[in-house]
């Protein structure tokens, strides 16, 4: 059975008006769903193409490591808090 990882994502969008740099942190079971899952994320909420993206890292975290707060409560399962 897959456990589901956490993973640091670094990049950049490169819109022909508009380039900034990226990191997000996304749960998946292996980089390549990580990826996938970015482009098609960034791709929706920004209308970017592929080509636009540019993934420079994927790199899993620790738990410990993990910046975001929903995703550190949804890996580290802190369902006390949530009623």
């Amino acid at each position: 059975m897959s456990k589901v990882k956490t993973f640091r994502v670094t990049g950049k969008l490169a819109k022909p008006n508009l380039t900034t740099a990226f990191k997000k942190e996304i749960r998946a079971l292996r980089p390549e769903h990580a990826k996938e899952k970015i482009l098609m994320e960034l791709g929706s909420r920004h209308r970017a193409k592929r080509f636009q993206i540019k993934i420079f890292e994927i790199r899993e975290i620790k738990p410990e490591e993990i910046e975001d707060p929903l995703i550190k409560r949804l890996t580290l399962g802190e369902e006390e808090d949530v009623k």
